[in-house]
């Protein structure tokens, strides 16, 4: 049966009393301490997420506002190109007017300077015609006249009608 005597009693409680402090030194001490190793590494794991949370949000906002001027940026190269492409396209238009307009001055230039020399050429013509004509004319006269006097008729009608260039 049990017995319970003092020194029994005596004897159980020193056991307790050294066996809760082994226990204390070599399991609750070292336990504990990696316990709190534990929880301090957590909580530094933590701070560094959050402190990279904010670092990451604070890139974000600087990419976001980097986005937003290039996004600027590339609307005013755009409107800076469209500026210079229509001030081109204005200029080279111009040239073209220019050119053309010159090009239709010379064009009529050209088209009256042929007129006169064509009209010079076909009263030359006439000219000579006339001549030949004059000359078969006078040929056939001369022999009921003399030649002298049909020559100068001839000349006097010519030379009117050389000086006369309206009486087309």
């Amino acid at each position: 049966m049990l017995q319970l005597s003092v020194s029994n009693l005596l004897f159980t409680i020193i056991n307790l009393v050294v066996f809760y402090l082994l226990l204390k030194k070599f399991l609750i001490k070292p336990v504990t301490n990696i316990m709190e190793k534990r929880e301090k590494m957590i909580a530094d794991g933590l701070n560094n997420a959050s402190a990279a949370q904010e670092e990451a949000a604070q890139m974000k906002q600087e990419y976001t506002a980097a986005l937003a001027g290039a996004k600027e940026e590339s609307v005013k190269i755009v409107e800076k190109a469209q500026t210079q492409a229509k001030a081109e396209y204005d200029r080279i238009v111009a040239e073209a007017d220019e050119k053309a307009g010159s090009l239709l001055d010379s064009a009529k230039s050209n088209i009256q300077l042929e007129q006169e020399q064509t009209k010079k050429a076909l009263q030359s013509e006439i000219a000579g015609l006339a001549m030949a004509a004059a000359t078969k004319i006078v040929s056939e006269k001369t022999e009921n006249q003399g030649n002298q006097g049909i020559y100068n008729q001839f000349l006097e009608e010519v030379g009117d009608a050389h000086e006369d260039p309206d009486n087309d």
